[in-house]
């Protein structure tokens, strides 16, 4: 996401591989000379994709998991349940909203952010293990997002933790391990085994400023990258961990970012993408929803083929306008037509779409997907299929 003044709208809103060649899928190639060059041209690739540290883990698919995951991201619940906030299905029900997000709009995971040292405990380790807890006893999936910082993090900023501050590369690099393995330990010490782990939170250009900015120390960057995914698997050595980027939609962003990382030696299992036509085309005018979504999908089938990992869409959101029905109605079209071209048109490669804070009320955050009321819009039936 790119980070929105006012209100809760400070939310971040922006955003290896085995690059094994294979032959030309052609019945008539006989010639012994093209052979020979095909071979020589994959063996170059295997050499690269190796030196690059591009070759992942069995696990990075997942162990054979191919399901499409609905989601969303709901770390703003735990505030407005604590401030008397009710949710309702659209029959007027008053539902705990998990379980309305789960069975009526065919959502099967919860994502969470983390935060370091966060004023008032807002989105602490034990914010989240209450929420993990939740989201096992509902029978869903649990993605961990760490920013690494002690509020939001995003392309715009990525403050380092008060209590890191000053600590030199190694040191900080061991903060990163030791705070996410404390988080995930708490975790683990309570049965809850998250499948995915995101490393840093839209790290467009890095994270933990300046030690970690992609212009400035890219090879730090990597490093942390590195020591966060190093961590997760200290503790959960089948996560999937996860690089998340902003501006899914384009495709330079990932390539410059992406081989950086692995250019300097860090590692990844899948990318994150976030994707907000609203705010991308508030930023970019002449654009529109249906092209921003199109170069998504390319993006994602270009991410996938050269970096040889799945994606997944971690972040969307559409605006929500009860005086117009009409732009929710859109949204749902957006929605719905991003959900079936992740799903069907990315050669499999792109393992499903979280929506972010879906629950928000419009005076919260303007691309939630309930009403004022604390009902869900027309925008949530595009995740019906």
């Amino acid at each position: 996401m790119y980070a929105k003044k006012g209100g809760y709208n400070l939310a971040t809103i922006y955003f290896h591989p085995l690059m094994l060649g294979y032959f030309a899928d052609n019945h008539y190639l006989c010639n012994i000379n093209k052979v020979i060059i095909i071979i020589m041209k994959n063996i170059t690739t295997i050499i690269v994709s190796l030196l690059m540290g591009a070759v992942l883990p069995a696990n990075a698919q997942e162990s054979g998991r191919k399901d499409f995951v609905k989601g969303a991201d709901v770390g703003f619940l735990t505030g407005q349940e604590q401030r008397g906030q009710k949710f309702y299905d659209v029959k007027g029900n008053e539902r705990e909203c998990l379980e309305l997000l789960k069975n009526d709009y065919q959502m099967s995971a919860i994502r969470m952010r983390v935060w370091v040292n966060p004023r008032g405990g807002d989105c602490d380790k034990n914010v989240l293990l209450a929420m993990a807890q939740r989201v096992k006893a509902l029978g869903m999936d649990l993605m961990v997002d760490f920013h690494y910082s002690d509020w939001w993090a995003d392309p715009g900023k990525q403050n380092i933790p008060k209590a890191w501050e000053g600590h030199s590369f190694e040191e900080m690099k061991q903060d990163v391990r030791n705070h996410t393995v404390d988080v995930l330990t708490l975790l683990k010490k309570n049965n809850i085994e998250p499948r995915w782990v995101q490393v840093g939170n839209e790290t467009a250009n890095g994270l933990l400023w300046d030690a970690g900015h992609i212009e400035k120390n890219p090879q730090q960057y990597a490093g942390f990258i590195r020591a966060g995914y190093d961590a997760v698997k200290e503790v959960f050595p089948n996560a999937i961990v996860i690089v998340h980027l902003d501006r899914g939609n384009v495709q330079s962003l990932y390539d410059w970012n992406l081989d950086t990382i692995l250019k300097y030696g860090g590692k990844f299992d899948m990318v994150g993408m976030s994707l907000y036509p609203f705010w991308f085309m508030e930023d970019n005018p002449g654009t529109n929803a249906d092209d921003i979504i199109t170069d998504c999908i390319k993006n994602i089938r270009h991410v996938s083929e050269k970096y040889g990992c799945d994606v997944m869409i971690v972040e969307t959101g559409y605006e929500v306008n009860e005086e117009h029905p009409e732009i929710m109605d859109e949204g749902c079209r957006q929605l719905k037509r991003l959900v079936r071209e992740a799903r069907n048109n990315t050669n499999g490669r792109c393992r499903g779409v979280f929506y972010w804070e879906p629950q928000c009320l419009p005076r919260m955050y303007k691309l939630g997907a309930f009403d004022s009321k604390g009902t869900p819009t027309a925008i949530m039936n595009g995740f019906i299929e």
